[in-house]
């Protein structure tokens, strides 16, 4: 880079720096919606509610059934390479 078209784009370093931390900001949130280690810990807590009576057996199904298919869907996407 030459001294001219560093200096013209010194105004540009601010929003050149805010890409990048949106950019980061992104890929780090992708990577923990796509983790299935909270859905794991999610059916554990679930489970947990069940055998201290919070919840009932039909609460039970309906909210594992729907963090099974989470759980099916993260692992898919994770076999198919994104």
């Amino acid at each position: 880079m030459g001294l001219v078209s560093g200096l013209l784009g010194l105004p540009l370093l601010p929003v050149r720096g805010t890409v990048w931390v949106v950019g980061q900001v992104v890929a780090e949130a992708e990577r923990e919606m796509y983790d299935p280690a909270p859905v794991r810990e999610q059916l554990a807590a679930l489970e947990r509610e069940l055998l201290d009576g919070r919840i009932d057996e039909a609460e039970f199904d309906r909210r594992e059934d729907e963090l099974l298919d989470r759980l099916e869907w993260l692992e898919s996407r994770s076999q198919q390479g994104g």
